[in-house]
């Protein structure tokens, strides 16, 4: 085994001399390997692998953290509340998808809002008038509570008048896809209230 020449470059993070650096890109310096991780958030947005970077450890490498992990993502979504006479806004969090058939889209994690813990996805692409979506909508619903007929959607009947030919039952909750291919979600709000009402009024 080699031995490792001292180097004293200052830790990127408290600039105390140090002679170890990142694993992947071998660029930054750091004297402990808490320092890296205290800083990962930052590195990580410049944080490339070195060309010359081997399979095999240096004693003056430290593990670097895995490059980039997905992250759980919160963001809002409206809740059609069967017991509620209007839409609220809630915050759903959606997990890393882990596997092939999931896609590379966030799973929201909405189960606890369905009484039996089961719920189905329709994705809505158009709007009023069959206009396409540009942002499309994601609804989650419970597939015993319409095949039951109950409990009846209070908030879905308000904001269609009660004009719908068909009631909608048990809960309903909506995420918005970030764009047309749908590999993540933005905040839902308001505005897309007038795309679900006519997609509720449709409903058969």
């Amino acid at each position: 085994m080699h031995a490792v020449p001292l180097i004293n470059h200052p830790c990127t993070l408290c600039c105390r001399p140090t002679s170890m650096w990142c694993s992947r890109c071998q660029s930054a310096w750091y004297c402990t390997p808490e320092h890296l991780s205290s800083d990962w958030p930052r590195h990580r947005k410049e944080c490339m692998p070195a060309q010359n970077a081997s399979g095999g450890y240096s004693l003056n490498m430290i593990a670097t953290p895995p490059p980039a992990e997905p992250q759980y993502i919160t963001v809002s979504a409206i809740l059609f509340d069967p017991v509620e006479e209007r839409p609220r806004i809630i915050s759903v969090t959606c997990r890393p998808s882990h596997k092939p058939t999931e896609g590379i889209c966030p799973v929201p994690m909405v189960h606890n809002h369905f009484p039996d813990g089961l719920s189905e996805g329709i994705v809505l692409t158009q709007g009023l008038n069959g206009e396409p979506l540009r942002f499309p909508l994601h609804l989650w619903y419970s597939p015993t509570a319409l095949q039951k007929s109950s409990p009846v959607n209070r908030a879905i009947y308000h904001i269609t008048s009660g004009a719908a030919p068909k009631a909608w039952c048990g809960a309903v909750i909506v995420l918005k896809f970030n764009g047309s291919r749908r590999q993540g979600y933005a905040d839902a709000g308001s505005n897309d209230l007038p795309a679900l009402s006519a997609y509720f009024l449709a409903y058969k």
